[in-house]
């Protein structure tokens, strides 16, 4: 594991990344320049819970039924937001279906 820009491991940043969210997501987008690994990772984070979060809050406007699916999405974002975070612990480029590639032409544009 090569260090970033930062002076944290790349595997640790790129947990970091996820740590928070689509807000750490952010973070670690703005502070990592050159190191693909986090950038990936950071710009997957972005998508996946910035998707999430979006789509629970509009579930949340629907009565009961959007309730139940807003659950439902925050047991999915929890379980996601485990795995995404042991993945890039084991430096991993683990790229999820749809928001993997999304990422990848995201960061090919940065």
């Amino acid at each position: 594991m090569e260090k970033t820009s930062t002076g944290l491991q790349e595997n640790v940043a790129g947990l970091l990344c996820y740590l928070g969210a689509w807000v750490t997501g952010i973070i670690f987008l703005i502070l990592e320049p050159k190191n693909r690994f986090v950038r990936f990772h950071a710009v997957q984070s972005i998508v996946v819970f910035g998707v999430l979060s979006v789509a629970g809050t509009m579930l949340g406007f629907i009565p009961f039924t959007g309730w139940i699916m807003s659950s439902f999405l925050g047991v999915l974002s929890f379980i996601l937001w485990i795995v995404l975070m042991v993945k890039a612990y084991q430096g991993e480029y683990y790229k999820l279906p749809v928001a993997g590639d999304l990422a990848e032409q995201l960061l090919g544009k940065l």
